[in-house]
């Protein structure tokens, strides 16, 4: 056996999860194959099962990963007014039909004596777009994390995204957004705050 292939086949190893069981999802997309009178053992569709659960081991790895974790490292800095990270770019999968939904997030925070590294929120919303869920349940989750992990007065999400499963099956409306909010602290409860904040991030996905 060769040096390269060997290389190559812990390159493919690497990438498997060992507490995912792709065996089960491939016997899975198998029986789906079957199931719609498609034939899994021709050519084209050999490989499908293989790379459908490598694919799906990759989308939903934000299960086995501890998104906090990024907010534990913080600076000191006296810095008090409104830090934004805008247009973080996620793809996810509802959890209704395992269809994709794409678009982008919009972050801020109101620091108290302490800032994050602005890579991290965004690292953040990657870990949290990577599972079966629906947006609203990842605004929020977004939100808890950032009040809960950083000294802050507020905290806002604001989530813009097209789902799949609105626009390639069903209703069939692509292009359509659905936003979502998640307003804490002075974000919620401030009127001049919560304006700033729309301001800031304008009209979301457009």
């Amino acid at each position: 056996m060769s040096q390269l292939f060997l290389k190559m086949l812990a390159v493919e190893n690497s990438s498997d999860r060992s507490d995912v069981d792709l065996e089960k999802m491939k016997l899975a997309v198998r029986m789906i194959l079957e199931a719609v009178g498609e034939d899994p053992d021709r050519d084209g569709l050999l490989e499908t099962p293989r790379r459908v659960a490598k694919m799906y081991a990759e989308m939903f790895e934000g299960l086995r990963l501890d998104p906090a974790r990024h907010l534990e490292v913080t600076f000191t800095e006296s810095y008090d007014e409104m830090v934004l990270v805008r247009d973080i770019t996620f793809t996810s999968m509802c959890e209704h039909h395992l269809l994709p939904f794409s678009g982008v997030a919009h972050v801020a925070y109101l620091p108290e004596g302490k800032v994050t590294g602005l890579s991290k929120i965004a690292r953040v919303v990657e870990e949290v777009a990577r599972r079966p869920q629906v947006q609203e349940r990842m605004t929020q989750t977004i939100a808890d994390l950032v009040s809960s992990h950083l000294n802050t007065s507020g905290v806002g999400v604001v989530v813009s995204a097209e789902h799949s499963c609105m626009s390639i099956r069903g209703v069939k409306k692509p292009g359509s957004l659905t936003i979502t909010s998640s307003l804490r602290g002075d974000f919620r409860d401030d009127p001049a705050t919560r304006a700033e904040f729309m301001s800031l991030i304008g009209s979301p996905g457009r």
